[in-house]
């Protein structure tokens, strides 16, 4: 799952909301640093109400994710993406093919609940505006037994950037995939990628509801 599939029953909890951002925003800072479900769990009854509902939405990221990443739609999407970006690059043998299958699918996924509900954008970013950045990135530093406090900026960057509504577009949802492979030094996409964008995006939308069925239910 991607930023809004994961928070978008949390529209009107901020930090519930954020927290379920967080395992995502710390790859973008640090990959090595995590916050797993094991170190959020025992604070999601913490006296500090940030606290806890930061770490509520951690855990809930990664329950999200445990089913959505085994659930056979998912799987289908991914490797059908994969397959048709292999062929733009046959000889490629990096990681690069199935990432982006698994990571679009996502992309798209958020866009297709975007186009649903034309109103949820400005309600996602407009709670997240209500939080504390540095509030976050304290609760955080605790959960991690590290020092988290990159959050503090990173934050007021993602809600600047405001970069989800770009994957309704093909071409600037490509040219974010590829900051992404650019981040994580696998190589760039061929120009000829952004083509098969709309028949990917429209599996994606058929099955939106097959991808979310255990979380809906």
């Amino acid at each position: 799952m991607n930023y809004f599939a994961h928070g978008r029953h949390a529209l009107r909890q901020p930090y519930l909301l954020v927290g379920t951002a967080i395992p995502d925003l710390l790859r973008v800072i640090d990959r090595r640093l995590r916050v797993r479900s094991v170190q959020a769990a025992p604070h999601v009854d913490d006296a500090d109400p940030v606290v806890a509902a930061v770490a509520q939405g951690i855990v809930q990221h990664h329950h999200d994710d445990g089913w959505f990443h085994t659930a056979p739609a998912f799987a289908e999407l991914s490797l059908s993406a994969a397959a048709a970006i292999r062929q733009l690059s046959p000889d490629d043998q990096s990681m690069r093919t199935w990432f982006v299958g698994h990571v679009l699918v996502e992309l798209l996924l958020d866009a297709e609940l975007f186009r649903r509900q034309p109103d949820a954008m400005t309600a996602y970013y407009d709670s997240l505006h209500q939080v504390d950045p540095a509030a976050v990135a304290a609760a955080v530093s605790r959960m991690a037994g590290a020092d988290a406090g990159k959050l503090g900026r990173l934050i007021p960057g993602f809600l600047r950037e405001r970069f989800l509504p770009d994957y309704a577009d093909n071409a600037k949802l490509a040219f974010r995939l590829g900051q992404v492979l650019d981040r994580i030094g696998l190589p760039s996409l061929p120009e000829a990628f952004v083509e098969l964008l709309p028949a990917i995006r429209s599996q994606v939308a058929q099955r939106a509801d097959d991808l979310l069925s255990e979380s809906d239910q």
